[in-house]
């Protein structure tokens, strides 16, 4: 990119607030990169120099990354805490929807793992982002987007939050995923149908299951299978895997009575996992 372009381009991304962009990477015109796109927003003092954590989430089905716009949640405990939230938007499909297949193989499917790690490289070209603090996480179908990050480019992420997602199938050859151990929180609502625990074939692929994609990152991380704490707290009920852990990286699953949906306070549930070290998880 010329260097006036991008000059440009990082002086329309200077906000009044930094809650408001509507110029390029906004709420209307999302950053182009290869065959897709990407919207981003910034936190206050996001061009002084300093490395900035950063979160990677991925819209559900039917959506798209300009969904980050109206989450008040994302905003408040990410962007306002200092985040960058870079949002990918899924491939266009002939019907006008926007979707993420989050499985590796199929006709015609986008390599949506090389194309996220290529926005991720996009964007810290445009600004300075922390290696160490850099997470992914996503919602329904975009929460399999985040286990497929983890399962096949953990190794790039500190941490990854699943909402409503799973692992979908095919899965990796092995009882493990190939980019080996990554801390993982897995949200999910007790009465959801839509991508329920078990999941459910939908014509010729299946949205993968719950416990069986827990039980893939537990061997990864080499954590035991029996949880090491439970907690029965209101309106979460948590299983922990920490001090078994061989790897050192920590998975949780936590349940609430809901549905298909974010349930409240998950935002702070995810942030504070994603900046717990191996003694506070």
């Amino acid at each position: 990119m010329p260097l006036r372009a991008l000059l440009m381009i990082l002086l329309a991304l200077l906000p009044t607030s930094a809650l408001a962009q509507t110029d390029p990477c906004g709420a209307e015109a999302p950053c182009e990169i290869g065959d897709g796109s990407y919207h981003l927003l910034l936190p206050e003092g996001w061009d002084d120099g300093t490395p900035r954590p950063v979160l990677v989430w991925f819209h559900g089905h039917r959506s798209s990354g300009a969904s980050i716009f109206r989450s008040s949640g994302l905003q408040r405990d990410f962007v306002e805490a200092g985040y960058v939230l870079i949002a990918p938007n899924g491939a266009l499909r002939p019907s006008g929807i926007r979707g993420w297949p989050a499985r590796p193989t199929g006709p015609e499917l986008r390599d949506d793992v090389a194309f996220t790690l290529a926005v991720l490289a996009d964007v810290g070209a445009r600004m300075a982002l922390d290696p160490e603090r850099t997470y992914v996480s996503g919602f329904s179908a975009g929460g399999s987007m985040a286990w497929m990050m983890a399962c096949y480019a953990g190794e790039r992420f500190t941490a990854a939050a699943s909402v409503a997602g799973a692992l979908r199938r095919p899965h990796p050859d092995g009882a493990v995923c190939p980019a080996g151990p990554v801390r993982f929180l897995q949200i999910h609502g007790f009465t959801d149908a839509q991508v329920p625990f078990e999941g459910r074939a939908i014509g010729d692929w299946h949205q993968g299951d719950v416990f069986s994609s827990l039980s893939r990152i537990r061997a990864t991380n080499a954590c035991r299978s029996n949880p090491d704490a439970i907690t029965l707290d209101t309106p979460l009920r948590c299983r922990d895997w920490s001090e078994s852990c061989a790897s050192g990286a920590a998975v949780r699953l936590c349940i609430h009575d809901g549905g298909h949906g974010l349930p409240p306070g998950w935002t702070l549930l995810a942030r504070d996992w994603f900046e717990a070290t191996p003694a506070t998880q």
